[in-house]
């Protein structure tokens, strides 16, 4: 969850995941489906066409600029009595962690979120539904790419002497027509070494690396680790799900990776290649071109260097050992042949 004060408001926003279907949640973990607290009004808001829910669960636009197209939401008040909804849109983005949010209320937009036009209010009675339309209008000299954007309805209530502001709310991935361009930086790759002090496992490379989308649309880059030392190469692949990693143009997003397998053999190298692969309906005809980015570090093998000097060690105490054994032997020898009586 999210909280920012402005102008003396207190906004509590949480979204979803950034998945391709991703819809703003106010204070529960349900689908755009909220409960202020300290009141009984319970409300979603789901993507529709005029005759109410369409069954998506994000509005996906593409126009040229010039062009226009009115989208509907479908906000449905599940509470016991009529509740005023205030209707605002403004601009998407997403968090460090990869979560779709929106600037608040009181903010101007200055992207996709300036391009919305909405009712300010809605008045829905007990366990009704309204359909609000949505008017997206793409400027002229809009530029090609993702613009992303958001529309929510929201209800104020009172806690203590701090208005709260619930709003729940459905995402809007605009994208003007045009040139567009898959394209990453991989900058700020630091690697360290961790020795694993069982001397007959390898250790591990703690990788981290930025990702940043240097294009004009939504990517969701995979990514490719590396590790290379005189005793062979360790890889790694990310398993996690492409659409979480999603970045939007001009965003970056800071990634840790561990590669196992990776034996101390003085100098490593670090390959970290990004590939980015554009998130949403596909581009026919846009290639983008995979980055790497080195980075190198060394470690010794301190383990294996205790053991090798170990085994040394006992290895001279047992010739060390059973020299002076021999020693002893030869004077007890010595000893016992001087004891011995004459022409024995």
């Amino acid at each position: 969850m999210t909280k920012s004060r402005s102008r003396g408001v207190l906004i509590r926003l949480a979204m979803l995941p950034a998945v391709g279907a991703t819809v703003l949640v106010t204070l529960v973990a349900l689908i755009a489906f909220a409960t202020p607290s300290n009141a009984d009004t319970t409300w979603s808001v789901v993507p529709a066409d005029a005759n109410g829910p369409d069954g998506r669960r994000v509005i996906d636009i593409e126009l040229p600029g010039g062009q226009q197209v009115t989208e509907h939401i479908a906000v449905t008040n599940r509470s016991t009595q009529p509740v005023d909804f205030a209707i605002d849109a403004n601009d998407g983005y997403l968090t460090a962690k990869g979560y779709f949010d929106m600037r608040p209320s009181d903010a101007k937009p200055a992207d996709g979120g300036a391009w919305i036009q909405v009712p300010d209010k809605v008045t829905i009675a007990a366990g009704a539904t309204a359909v609000v339309p949505v008017q997206v209008s793409i400027p002229q000299n809009a530029t090609p790419g993702d613009h992303p954007a958001g529309v929510t309805a929201s209800v104020d209530t009172i806690s203590g002497q701090v208005r709260v502001q619930n709003r729940v709310g459905v995402r809007l991935n605009i994208r003007v027509s045009g040139t567009y361009a898959a394209k990453v930086t991989v900058t700020g790759v630091r690697a360290e070494y961790g020795w694993s002090w069982n001397p007959f496992a390898a250790g591990t490379v703690d990788v981290t690396y930025t990702v940043a989308n240097t294009g004009n649309v939504r990517l969701a880059p995979d990514s490719r680790i590396l590790t290379s030392t005189f005793a062979g190469e360790s890889g790694w692949n990310d398993t996690s799900d492409a659409k979480a990693r999603e970045i939007m143009p001009g965003g970056s997003r800071t990634f840790t990776a561990r590669v196992a397998g990776t034996w101390p053999m003085g100098l490593i190298t670090t390959t970290v290649t990004a590939i980015p692969s554009p998130a949403g309906k596909p581009l026919p005809g846009v290639t983008a071109d995979r980055v790497s980015t080195v980075a190198t570090v060394w470690a010794l093998p301190w383990p294996q260097l205790a053991v090798l000097a170990l085994l040394i060690g006992v290895f001279l105490a047992i010739r060390i050992t059973g020299a002076r054994r021999r020693r002893r032997m030869e004077r007890l020898v010595i000893l016992n042949g001087r004891g011995s009586p004459l022409g024995a």
